[in-house]
């Protein structure tokens, strides 16, 4: 009598579990209101900014360019690479340009007027990227270097001995 107890499961494990054709329906509405939910878009808000930062970040590889609030809030972002630079093109000077004229493109409902641009790196897009800001009709406030510099670093690695 022991066996037969072990073999035959207790009816209330299986009570709540739908079976066959019921719960390939609910599962299907269960999609189509999470897909109907998933479609809409939540609405952005553009708020007016007339002063604000803007932070360039020139690497050997790329150029990344971030427009912010006074508070640090990021606006709008480009780098080079998503302008359809790739490979060695990206760290050229003239993607940087394109750089900046696509972040302008973004920030047109905003109403920037005041910048002040902090710069970072040691690629090719720095002086271009400033320039690029000035020629389009911003008025640049300041401009300041904050690429990292170390003061001394790990200690270096012991001398290979061959």
């Amino acid at each position: 009598m022991g066996e037969q107890d072990a073999q035959t499961p207790p009816a209330d494990i299986f009570a709540g579990l739908e079976t066959g054709e019921a719960a390939t329906a609910a599962s299907a509405t269960e999609g189509k209101e999470a897909k109907a939910v998933a479609k809409k878009k939540k609405r952005r808000i553009v708020r007016q900014v007339s002063r604000g930062r803007i932070y360039v970040q020139a690497t050997y590889n790329n150029t990344m360019v971030t427009a912010t609030d006074e508070q640090g809030n990021a606006l709008a972002w480009s780098s080079s690479g998503s302008c359809g630079f790739r490979g060695p093109k990206k760290s050229t000077s003239y993607a940087a340009s394109v750089v900046i004229r696509e972040l302008m493109r973004k920030l047109e409902g905003v109403g920037f007027q005041e910048v002040f641009v902090y710069v970072k790196g040691v690629g090719s897009g720095r002086e271009s990227a400033v320039r690029a800001i000035n020629s389009a009709g911003l008025i640049v406030t300041g401009i300041k270097d904050v690429t990292p510099i170390p003061h001394n670093g790990p200690r270096p690695p012991k001398v290979r001995r061959v």
